[in-house]
């Protein structure tokens, strides 16, 4: 989790430091390179959300009720054919 967290706070930074050289870029030049901005925030989104995932389905393993391993004695009973005599 710590990792997670320290890699949310880099790609913050990441995300600051090139808008800050793109506005600077921009001043100087006058030219706006859109391409490589949707790019990058793209890029910067899908990894922020493939973490997020990431992190979703690793508290979803620790927090899941009932696993093939630890099912409750009801349901193993449900679940069972019988046969009506």
């Amino acid at each position: 989790m710590k990792f997670s967290k320290f890699i949310v706070f880099f790609v913050i930074l990441l995300n600051i430091v090139f808008t800050t050289v793109v506005l600077y870029m921009f001043w100087k030049t006058g030219y706006e390179p859109t391409a490589t901005i949707a790019a990058w925030f793209a890029f910067t989104t899908g990894e922020l959300w493939a973490l997020s995932r990431i992190r979703v389905a690793e508290e979803g393993e620790k927090n899941a009720p009932y696993t093939r391993t630890n099912e409750p004695s009801f349901y193993k009973s449900a679940t069972k054919k019988t046969r009506y005599k």
